[in-house]
């Protein structure tokens, strides 16, 4: 099988080459090699390839400057999925899209399912929202998956920007009344080989034959953002103990009001599995247990 992994450089895409590797060739690509806003360069970069499968893990995820640049935002997110969307229905290829938690306006008290109804509060959700609706549009073979609250060891994060000022600042006031599920970027790109793995046994042609549709993954369990500001700092004294000290002292608990930012944020963004358990039966890791090992790696023992 011939797979084409558009966003190579990004958290999930850099993980993802390293998970799809055993089931076939893999191409990876990234800006230069394609532009997203460019409808000649994403059919160029697409045939040139001719792959079976399409992964797109590109977007425009800058949710606050998204407010300024709507206009980049919708060709990233929506335009550009659209585009990749018709590249596959005219190669008989299947695609696998990321999408956001941001979909969601945040008012439901419990996670949300796959088949609640989205009302996005800010631009980056309603790109993102844009950019399912085309790919569902398409008439192709499929698979969404909705994620959330995405880190790794590279490019920009809230774990390493948490680390950052923890080295720089005695104090750090963090936002607690918005909730949902840190999602280490590995742990998506493997949930993402398992859905391959099980579906390559069909044929390439028939991948996602009977599964088309959006999933909800993530990691499991729900915290805020200061229970995993909390969570990231114990960590990291447990894994390096005395060898790496941090200048932190205190982290104080805010409410969303007390932090304006450009974008609306919902106050509940935690999304349920159980459709991806029933589908595929991937059964999602404990949010703490991925960011505990991501530590290790980063900081060993």
């Amino acid at each position: 099988m011939k797979t084409l992994i558009i966003g190579c450089n990004g958290q999930v895409g850099w993980e993802l080459q390293r998970t799809l590797a055993p089931h076939g060739t893999v191409t990876a690509i990234d800006f230069p090699d394609i532009d997203l806003t460019n409808k000649a360069s994403v059919a160029r970069a697409v045939r040139f390839g001719s792959p079976d499968l399409i992964v797109n893990a590109a977007a425009y995820t800058a949710v606050d400057r998204a407010e300024q640049e709507p206009a980049t935002a919708e060709k990233v997110n929506a335009d550009a999925p659209a585009l990749l969307a018709h590249e596959a229905r005219e190669l008989g290829a299947g695609l696998i899209h990321y999408s956001t938690d941001y979909v969601f306006d945040g008012t439901k008290p419990d996670p949300y399912v796959e088949t609640d109804a989205p009302n996005p509060q800010n631009v980056y959700g309603r790109t993102k929202l844009a950019g399912e609706q085309a790919v569902q549009a398409a008439g192709i073979r499929y698979v969404i998956l909705r994620t959330s609250w995405v880190y790794s060891d590279r490019s920009s994060n809230f774990l390493l920007t948490i680390l950052r000022l923890a080295a720089e600042r005695e104090q750090l006031r963090i936002v607690a009344d918005q909730y949902g599920t840190p999602t280490w970027a590995r742990t998506l790109a493997q949930t993402t080989a398992r859905i391959v793995e099980q579906e390559i046994s069909h044929g390439e042609k028939q991948m996602f034959a009977n599964t088309s549709g959006i999933y909800h993954a993530t990691g499991a369990g729900i915290t805020s953002w200061h229970g995993f500001t909390e969570a990231i700092l114990e960590e990291h004294k447990s894994v390096t103990g005395a060898r790496r000290p941090l200048k932190v002292r205190e982290v104080l608990p805010i409410t969303t009001d007390a932090y304006p930012l450009p974008a609306k944020r919902p106050h509940n963004s935690a999304l349920s599995n159980k459709k991806l358990e029933q589908i595929f039966a991937i059964e999602p890791r404990p949010w703490r247990e991925q960011l505990r090992e991501l530590m290790v790696e980063m900081f060993g023992r």
